[in-house]
């Protein structure tokens, strides 16, 4: 019994030691995230990545939100099905392919069904 009550006020006083060294982190001098401070602390931020690593929230696509940059519009490919990026995709017409070797395939068999049989 005196092992949980240890365990419980250890896990108490590190959510509170926690909960400090971020409020200390948001309170300091010019750190005024409305303004955008030098020392406004951001997820992903510091040599470690932040509280969370390099893997945290925000680690991979927190440059792109943070700016308020919308994200990219994905399209599917009309040969193989697999969603790419509008920039990295290839448009025949109104088709999207995600690369240019499903543009020629897909061509190369549209093309094949328009001709006469033989």
């Amino acid at each position: 019994m005196r092992q949980i009550l240890l365990l419980i006020l250890l896990f108490l006083v590190g959510q509170w030691f926690f909960k400090s060294l971020r409020n200390s982190q948001h309170s300091r001098p010019g750190a005024d995230p409305r303004q955008g401070g030098s020392g406004a602390w951001r997820p992903g931020s510091g040599a470690a990545g932040g509280p969370f690593g390099t893997n945290g929230p925000g680690a991979s696509a927190g440059s792109a939100a943070g700016k308020g940059a919308l994200p990219e519009p994905m399209v599917r490919c009309a040969e193989c099905g697999v969603h790419a990026p509008r920039s990295e995709s290839v448009s025949v017409g109104v088709q999207s392919f995600c690369c240019a070797e499903h543009a020629r395939a897909y061509d190369a068999r549209k093309t094949g069904q328009d001709r006469p049989a033989r």
